[in-house]
């Protein structure tokens, strides 16, 4: 077993060996007071030293251990002892590495001082109060301040020696601040309007130290920020290289414990406490920029959206043992939970729920969601108008400055201009916004990015039959007369033939008016359809018809099949009302895409049905089904109403080799 001892007096430090407990090595931490090793958790493999070592007491303990490694984790402003370890290091031949703290960025106008006299020189020509933060065991440098015990206000930690050592530098308890850190921006700027300073004086820490946090609320609280230089660092590693250098090295495991939660609609407010818990507990939180001002002060966080590239950071931070990735909304609804959880196999994950966006805006509205559609648009095509001419209430996620609007826009061309509209904005927030009106109404408004729209449906509606009449599309005037269409006593037998589901994807192959391919939009609303037609003024009419009915899951591809039909993707439902001669070349190319595929085909000529009929036998189908279908309109002669019949159609129908669900065994 491999021996490791670290000297843990930083967060960095503290971190290291949290990720080194219950891993298979011998692991020593070295504080210098008993209050650091309260921050350390007990763990089997983990022993502390708990003092102030010597440059003697260190070399006479690496001797006495034999460790592999000694990792040096100390401040940065701790010169001497770094010089201290490296040198026993050196002299009883165990290897050193040096952890390197990252800086950070102080705000212009910034005053840098080479070292504590510098500071003191440069305070020593200013008026106003001053705040001290950089520590207490060099405060005794401070005391030369001009007039010190009435400017100087000192922070230190709540311990009866740091407070005593205030008292015995001059300082009165009104000017002593024992607190115990994280400290947020906002703590430290009410910090110094509360002390009225004008100086706040700190050392370069970087993130853990809470620098950032000091920078910030100096410039919030108009005070200047007087930097103590950092002393120069040896050469080392980060955080993160070290323990992938530890894994590598002596073959540590790690099976992280990643927390995936969703957060509610953005505020805090509106957050559960299991959530808050699991963030503020986390060594690392992930997420997209808006979603990262839960961390807490000085919480490492990782900017990341994709579920690939929150998987990635996991991987590249061995050592953070416990992740929250945090998303909007609840991980179950349009989430990238769905995404991202199978990317974390080998992690144990904890998956909590969180307020949605569904949810809030009918509770604001005072209306139940227990029937609601919920859709999205993000990076999808909706079925929007089908669910509302259902008579169904809708509720749809939008992105971008014009989602809403677009949205609206998209219902009135469709001739839903009339129904009512309501549209969430920042939601939960203080200045959230809830807009009402029609569809027409708002179809020019300006609303934010990320905004929810609730829609009712139609008054009355019903859901689309199968066979809408045949006066509900266009028709056109071509060159060779009137775009052929499926008439609606044959398209609702060659629906029925195929049983789309709600996710169907379908190709309809020519589309003529695009009378089929509409009823498989409005009956797929949450899948795709793809109305492949080689005649320019049938396309025309096609994409006019998919405007009408407002099916923005067709999209209309102008060509002739098979050639046309190479890049789509492959069908689970085809219908074929036009093969212009080439009806083997297209099975066989449905069959290459999808072994599955389920197929209607009509024909009107002999020697259509006689191809068909052929195909029938020459291709592997499972099953195989022909139906001649004989329709007769009424009609008047005089005071008589008479029987016209049409020309029969036969309808085929052909079943591909159907994939066994896994569950069936």
């Amino acid at each position: 077993m491999g021996k490791i001892c670290v000297f843990a007096g930083t967060t960095e430090g503290r971190r290291l060996v949290e990720f080194l407990s219950g891993q298979p090595v011998a692991v020593t931490a070295c504080v210098a007071t008993d209050y650091g090793e309260a921050l350390l958790s007990p763990a089997e493999n983990l022993t502390v030293s708990a003092r102030r070592l010597a440059e003697e007491e260190m070399e006479a303990l690496f001797a006495g251990e034999g460790f592999d490694l000694v990792v040096d984790a100390t401040h940065p402003y701790a010169a001497a002892v770094t010089e201290n370890i490296a040198a026993a290091c050196r002299r009883t031949g165990t290897e050193y590495l040096r952890l390197l703290r990252s800086g950070g960025e102080a705000p212009a106008g910034a005053v840098f001082a080479a070292d504590i006299p510098q500071a003191v020189a440069y305070l020593n020509g200013t008026e106003g109060n001053i705040l001290l933060t950089t520590g207490s065991k060099e405060l005794s440098l401070y005391t030369s301040i001009r007039d010190f015990s009435r400017r100087a206000y000192v922070r230190r930690l709540p311990m009866g020696a740091r407070v005593e050592g205030c008292r015995q530098a001059g300082l009165t308890c009104a000017h002593i601040i024992a607190m115990q850190g994280p400290f947020s921006r906002e703590l430290n700027a009410a910090t110094l309007r509360a002390v009225n300073a004008r100086y706040l004086v700190t050392k370069e820490d970087g993130a853990p130290g809470g620098f950032g946090e000091k920078a910030a609320a100096a410039e919030d609280a108009g005070a200047t920020l007087v930097v103590v230089g950092r002393p120069p660092q040896k050469e080392g590693l980060s955080l993160s290289e070290t323990a992938a250098l530890l894994c590598r090295r002596f073959g540590l495991a790690r099976r992280p414990w990643v927390t995936v939660a969703g957060m509610g609609p953005g505020s805090g407010g509106a957050m559960t406490g299991e959530v808050r818990r699991a963030i503020e507990g986390a060594d690392c939180v992930i997420g997209a920029e808006r979603m990262l001002a839960a961390a807490r002060p000085g919480q490492p966080v990782c900017a990341a959206i994709a579920p690939e590239a929150i998987a990635a950071c996991i991987r590249e931070h061995p050592e953070y043992h416990r992740f929250a990735v945090v998303m909007s909304g609840d991980v179950g609804f349009f989430s990238g939970a769905k995404k991202l959880l199978p990317l974390l196999a080998d992690c144990r994950v904890e998956v909590l729920p969180g307020l949605s966006s569904l949810a809030y805006l009918c509770a604001r509205l005072g209306r139940s969601y227990e029937d609601v559609v919920p859709l999205s648009a993000h990076g999808r095509e909706l079925a929007l108008a089908p669910v509302l001419r259902s008579g169904r209430e809708a509720f749809v996620l939008v992105g971008g400055e014009k989602g809403a609007a677009d949205l609206c826009r998209r219902l009135t061309e469709a001739g839903l201009g009339s129904l009512s509209v309501a549209v969430g904005e920042r939601l939960s927030y203080p200045d959230e916004r809830i807009t009402r009106g029609t569809a027409a109404e708002l179809a020019e408004g300006r609303f934010a990015p990320l905004s929810a729209v609730l829609v009712r449906g139609c008054a009355g509606g019903a859901a689309c039959p199968a066979g809408l009449p045949d006066e509900a599309f266009l028709r056109g005037e071509g060159a060779g007369g009137v775009v052929p269409m499926t008439k609606s006593e044959v398209r609702a037998v060659c629906l029925s033939k195929l049983g789309l589901p709600e996710d169907a994807v379908c190709w309809d192959i020519g589309a003529g008016t695009g009378s089929v391919s509409i009823e498989m939009a409005l009956q797929a609303r949450r899948g795709r359809v793809y109305a492949v037609e080689r005649r320019e003024e049938a396309v025309a009419l096609l994409r006019e018809n998919r405007r009408r009915f407002g099916a923005e899951n067709l999209t209309v591809v102008p060509g002739a099949a098979p050639e046309a039909c190479g890049p789509l993707p492959p069908p689970t439902h085809v219908f074929i009302g036009g093969s212009s001669g080439g009806i083997r070349e297209i099975l066989a190319l449905l069959l290459e895409k999808n072994p599955g595929v389920r197929i209607v085909a009509t024909a009107v000529s002999l020697e259509s049905v006689a191809e068909l009929t052929s195909c029938m036998k020459e291709f592997p189908f499972t099953e195989m089904e022909a139906v001649s279908l004989t329709v007769a309109r009424a009609r008047t002669a005089g005071g008589y109403h008479l029987m016209g019949g049409q020309n029969p159609v036969y309808v085929f129908t052909f079943q591909g080799v159907r994939q066994r669900d896994p569950e069936e065994g």
